[in-house]
């Protein structure tokens, strides 16, 4: 059957209405379905905000503290005698807790505080640290126990804390660094530990602290255990200064690698000892400055301590250097050394160590005119190269074999050469001088 026009124009009208109403039925679903999403939503997130403003609220501020908010706690002069892990919030970011009757800090002394950035601990009565007390601080940045009888560092007190920014302990007690006090921390840019009457570093311990930018450690100290530095790595500035030693021994920095300065300073050092430095490593700048030396049996750098630039200036040695004893220097430090300003004994052990050219291709020159006489009174303070040619070649054409020195430098058998000497020439010390 044919269809008329008007059939046709009729089918067409039918056929739109269908569409336009299954078009019109999807658009009303999914405004539906988006609606009741939304609602789920909006009832979703207001329970979320009142379980959290419910926890906010779930603590009282502990008494004898001030609590400025929910994230900064202040305990000042409330003669806690422990710290109130119960009352304290989880969200508490800054704690301090000065002038208190705090006396030790047992393991897990903040547990739970994982929001923790800033932690001060001055002035109390703490007396010891226990074994991981800071444990699960991951957050920390900033440690200060100041102004406290703490009496050592024992092994894990301050260990695993990571991205610490500053950890002050000074104007303690502290005698003792026992090893692995700091194991595992890492990412510290001070460690101070100033004005403390330490008198031991032990072997080992900074072992295990890592990526340090200044470590500075307090005058007076008496005893640098062989492994002192051992595991130390990555360090910008250690500075050792104002020491009172009877020597620097063996082994003292083995192990301690990647330290941009390593300074030596101010200090009594008595004997240098052979292998002192073997076995560090990865230095830029060595510095020995300005210290007291009674003798150097060795200082030996070696191609493998990697070391950039050696400074061996301003220092009294108060024996004079033999052949051998500054070696491989000019082979090792890939930026150069400099040896300047020292007082020795202008003696003929001196010139016999300059006739061995301890500084390779250096000038003699330099070294003679950059360096100063201790001895003989007559030229005490005045450059070395004022000693008089024909006394050095004198001592030059004297093979005498040295005697064996004790930790001093000193032994009766050179004091017993120096009183024949003196008396077969009349006097040494003139013969010099002319």
């Amino acid at each position: 059957m044919r269809l008329t026009w008007s059939h046709k124009r009729y089918c067409r009208q039918r056929a739109q209405h269908s569409r336009t109403n299954s078009s019109s039925a999807n658009t009303t679903s999914t405004r539906v379905f988006r609606t009741r999403q939304m609602n789920g939503i909006r009832a979703l997130m207001t329970l979320i905000l009142m379980i959290t403003a419910n926890s906010v609220r779930s603590w009282t501020c502990p008494s004898d503290c001030i609590c400025l908010s929910h994230t900064q706690i202040l305990c000042n002069s409330g003669h806690l005698t422990f710290v109130p892990l119960r009352d304290l919030p989880k969200t508490v970011e800054h704690l301090s807790m000065t002038k208190n009757n705090l006396t030790y800090l047992p393991t897990d002394a903040f547990t739970g505080l994982r929001h923790l950035r800033k932690l001060t601990l001055d002035t109390n009565g703490i007396r010891r640290v226990d074994r991981f007390a800071f444990r699960g601080l991951g957050r920390l940045r900033e440690l200060s126990i100041q102004h406290t009888p703490l009496e050592s560092l024992e092994k894990f007190s301050f260990a695993g804390l990571q991205n610490v920014t500053a950890i002050l302990l000074g104007y303690n007690q502290i005698s003792v660094i026992h090893e692995f006090a700091f194991a595992g921390t890492a990412n510290i840019r001070l460690i101070l530990l100033n004005n403390n009457p330490l008198h031991t570093v032990s072997a080992n311990a900074f072992s295990g602290l890592t990526n340090v930018e200044h470590l500075i450690l307090p005058s007076g100290i008496q005893q640098l255990q062989p492994d002192a530095f051992n595991g130390l790595d990555s360090v910008g500035l250690l500075k050792l200064s104002f020491m009172d030693l009877t020597s620097l021994k063996p082994h003292t920095f083995r192990g301690l690698s990647h330290v941009h300065v390593l300074s030596i300073q101010d200090s009594d050092l008595g004997v240098i000892r052979a292998d002192a430095f073997t076995g560090l490593a990865h230095v830029g700048s060595l510095n020995l400055l300005n210290n007291k030396i009674d003798a150097v049996q060795s200082l030996t750098v070696a191609r493998e301590n990697r070391i950039r630039h050696f400074r061996f200036n301003g220092n009294h040695v108060l024996d004079s250097p033999r052949r051998g004893t500054f070696s491989g220097l000019a082979s090792a430090a890939s930026d150069g050394f400099t040896v300047v300003g020292n007082h020795f004994p202008c003696d003929c052990h001196l010139f016999r160590f300059l006739d061995g050219h301890p500084f390779g291709n250096a000038s003699r020159d330099l070294f003679t005119g950059k360096n100063y006489c201790i001895s003989p009174l007559e030229l005490n303070g005045q450059p070395v190269a004022v000693v008089d040619p024909a006394v050095v070649d004198k001592c030059l054409q004297t093979s005498v074999a040295a005697p064996p020195r004790t930790q001093a430098g000193v032994t009766t058998t050179a004091v017993l050469v120096a009183a024949v000497v003196l008396t077969s020439t009349g006097s040494f010390l003139h013969d010099l001088a002319m």
